[in-house]
């Protein structure tokens, strides 16, 4: 018998922040999970998710997600308020707060999000300590893009 249900999708991932890989040296990942109301739920999973420019606030022994930015369903948020942009807690053990403050507080290092992505049935963050890239890094990385770019046109075009 086969099995009743909706079709998997193909990824978990709802959202990735790609500049934060090409901005910064990542030096250690965490996995935190996201406090969220409802709406905030029904339009991720309708993919209305962006975490272009977010990094994580620590506050008071907190970990909080800023400018993560998620659009309210037209049918899902009729009845109240949304605030797209709102500070939302991130569940972290207190050892890994820890860990994230001690580096936050050092010269160089911030604390981002890289990403957000369905475990099971939660949403989940990843959260990364962050070194701040120099500009002659960021060119070292876009020459290393483009050299493995031009290695698989040439592997491709010998085929």
């Amino acid at each position: 018998m086969a099995k009743k249900g909706k079709n998997k999708p193909s990824s978990n991932t709802i959202a990735q922040n790609k500049k934060a890989r090409f901005d910064y040296f990542l030096v250690e990942k965490f996995e935190a999970g996201v406090a969220l109301q409802g709406w905030e739920v029904k339009s991720l999973r309708a993919g209305k998710g962006q975490l272009t420019d977010s990094y994580v606030h620590l506050k008071n022994g907190e970990a909080f997600l800023l400018n993560c930015q998620i659009q309210p369903l037209a049918t899902a948020s009729t009845h109240f308020v949304c605030e797209p942009t709102r500070y939302r807690k991130l569940l972290l053990h207190q050892k890994e707060i820890n860990k994230l403050e001690a580096f936050a507080d050092q010269k160089g290092y911030t604390v981002v999000a890289t990403a957000l992505y369905w475990k099971r049935h939660l949403v989940k963050c990843e959260v990364c300590i962050a070194k701040g890239k120099q500009l002659h890094d960021k060119r070292q990385t876009e020459k290393e893009r483009d050299w493995n770019r031009e290695k698989q046109r040439a592997l491709q075009s010998s085929r």
